[in-house]
């Protein structure tokens, strides 16, 4: 065979091997085939996501029917239990977690994060009938509890420590948490500012903030996605959508539906 025959063969085969190569993987072409977002969330973390009467609703549902509009696609809702949801998105059961995930430097190394959906520093509630416990320092001696596996129970936990003498009690949900403390099982809950306002709000006869309610550095709650290049599109559309929403208002309008105000939040996702 003349080297000119060779050389058209090589070419041949590999004009072949580029028309049956597999495209690159790229998880929102796929999601706009299918036509459908695959969520999972907690429905048991008012006011973000409940379930009412059987029926899903709350902040987190409302900004992800918005999100899934502007994307153009319908989103597909699973309640998940939260210690299963992050390993879940890993193996690709679904292709975000909407339930709201503390941003952390830590979580940044493993995962892609939304832009900040909602403030999520941590605070305290007490009952209401406990007027002895005003300022966070106050909870030394007492137990608390908290969701386990959150950010929440990591700041408690170092404040405690900071502390000493502090009793941590984890749940599975913060239900289960806010049963308890009204029990008097518990002398405090400790979670993020929001969940803990809107108990205070609909519950005001159970439940009281502390005065200063706040501890530990200012934190966001994000969504979380996928961190590879397959997931990349993805994560700008969803980024995408929430600016939009950001700047027609509709964020605000959410917000101020389910916390009763409204938290300008960071237009970029934190890195601290």
């Amino acid at each position: 065979m003349t080297f000119s025959k060779t050389l058209k063969s090589a070419l041949f085969g590999l004009a072949v091997l580029g028309l049956t190569a597999p495209a690159m993987a790229d998880q929102l072409s796929d999601i706009k085939a299918a036509g459908k977002i695959v969520t999972a969330t907690d429905m048991h973390y008012a006011p973000f996501d409940m379930l009412n009467n059987g029926t899903y609703e709350g902040m987190t549902k409302d900004l992800f029917d918005g999100v899934s509009k502007e994307i153009g696609v319908e989103p597909v809702y699973q309640d998940i239990p939260w210690t299963a949801e992050l390993a879940g998105l890993e193996v690709k059961k679904f292709d975000i977690v909407i339930a709201p995930v503390t941003i952390t430097p830590e979580r940044l190394e493993r995962y892609a994060f939304s832009l900040p959906i909602a403030d999520a520093t941590v605070a305290l509630v007490r009952a209401a009938s406990n007027t002895e416990m005003n300022k966070p320092e106050d909870i030394k001696g007492k137990t608390v509890g908290v969701q386990q596996g959150t950010a929440q129970f990591k700041q408690l936990q170092a404040f405690g420590k900071e502390l000493g003498d502090v009793t941590i009690k984890e749940y599975g949900t913060t239900d289960e948490a806010y049963a308890d403390l009204a029990a008097g099982r518990l002398d405090a809950v400790a979670g993020s500012l929001p969940n803990l306002t809107y108990l205070v709000k609909n519950r005001p006869e159970t439940f009281a903030m502390f005065e200063k309610a706040t501890f530990g550095q200012p934190t966001y709650f994000g969504w979380v996605m996928r961190k590879d290049d397959d997931s990349a599109s993805f994560v700008k559309a969803v980024n995408d959508a929430l600016l939009k929403m950001t700047d027609d208002g509709r964020i605000k309008e959410i917000q101020e539906k389910w916390l009763g105000t409204y938290t300008e939040l960071p237009r970029e996702v934190p890195t601290k």
